[in-house]
């Protein structure tokens, strides 16, 4: 796929991305018959918390797509797709701390050092802002290979976000469950890949499996 036909099709690919956004103003607003339900605040809280742990997976699943397809085009989306987990979360965290917590930065913090699964998203969260500030291809050229290490704590943020989610839920744990598996296969895909890569790289200096 050429550049141009990536860059057109980017402009679909952002308004999808926006769609849970305006199902949930839609909601907020009550229009057209949307709503948040009985309970508005928590539907809020979860709605924009799920919808940045789905875009986070999205994310993780860019690589193992195109190394399975190899289209290499995919990896021209997985930018747009963590910033939007990145704002879904912060919008996540919004609701939770301006909407639920009316910012009452006292309860907040009792809230983060007695509940653990708001510490475990606090700290997922925070580890994704380095990420969002170092996305551009300007700072991409900067860090050079320091990016690349960096932004490897995508992974921790999502293991916090899986298990922030799982910790949550009182009863039912099957829909934590599903999220945990699914990011069990991506990072355990790229385990995988890292093994092999490391494998070949191990049996390039000149030797053949057959003269070891």
């Amino acid at each position: 796929m050429n550049q141009r036909t990536v860059r057109l099709l980017k402009i679909p690919v952002f308004a999808a991305c926006l769609l849970p956004f305006g199902k949930l103003v839609l909601e907020a607003l009550e229009v057209a018959g949307f709503s948040l339900g009985v309970n508005p605040v928590e539907e809020l809280i979860h709605h924009c918390g799920l919808w940045g742990l789905n875009f986070l997976l999205i994310t993780l699943a860019v690589t193992p797509l195109r190394r399975i397809t190899g289209w290499a085009w995919l990896l021209r989306f997985r930018r747009m797709f963590g910033l939007f987990a990145f704002f879904y979360l912060c919008l996540h965290f919004t609701a939770y701390a301006g909407v639920d917590q009316r910012f009452d930065l006292a309860a907040i913090g009792e809230d983060i050092l007695e509940r653990p699964y708001i510490t475990l998203g606090i700290t997922g969260l925070i580890l994704l802002i380095p990420l969002a500030l170092t996305s551009t291809a300007g700072m991409m050229r900067r860090l050079g290979r320091r990016w690349q290490q960096l932004h490897r704590l995508v992974y921790v943020a999502a293991i916090l976000g899986a298990w922030h989610f799982w910790w949550q839920v009182k009863k039912d744990i099957s829909e934590p469950l599903i999220y945990a598996g699914i990011l069990a296969l991506l990072l355990g895909f790229r385990a995988v890949t890292a093994w092999q890569r490391k494998r070949r790289a191990e049996r390039r200096p000149g030797q053949s499996l057959a003269t070891r």
